[in-house]
């Protein structure tokens, strides 16, 4: 099973930017889709930020389009996600998702994106 490690969280003045990044144990699927999710506070549903298929195509949340963008490198088994022009309703911890072409999902274990105005 692919393990993912994330990192590049931390805390950021409003309008400012980050960029995580995810690390796969293994090689990933081309069939995969990888992708960003986070969850706002506790208790609170995991959400979608955006996800992208081994093919390079991505898709965005409403919240994410115009200000974040996510890439794959599937020689270093990596995904980005970098996020422009914070929001405080960015602040959340952001997962890393692997779902593998039988539809499995993997998660990391998160990282904390703080926005402070």
């Amino acid at each position: 099973q692919v393990q993912l490690v994330e990192s590049g969280g931390g805390l950021v003045q409003t309008g400012g930017s980050l960029t995580l990044s995810c690390v796969a144990s293994r090689s990933t699927s081309t069939l995969s889709i990888m992708g960003w999710y986070r969850r706002q506070s506790t208790g609170k549903q995991r959400e979608l930020v955006a996800q992208i298929t081994g093919a390079g195509r991505p898709t965005y949340a409403g919240s994410a389009k115009g200000r974040f963008t996510i890439s794959r490198d599937n020689a270093k088994k990596m995904i980005q996600l970098q996020m422009n022009n914070l929001k405080s309703e960015d602040t959340a911890v952001y997962y890393c998702n692997y779902r593998g072409p039988d539809w499995a999902d993997t998660w990391g274990q998160g990282t904390q994106v703080t926005v402070s105005s």
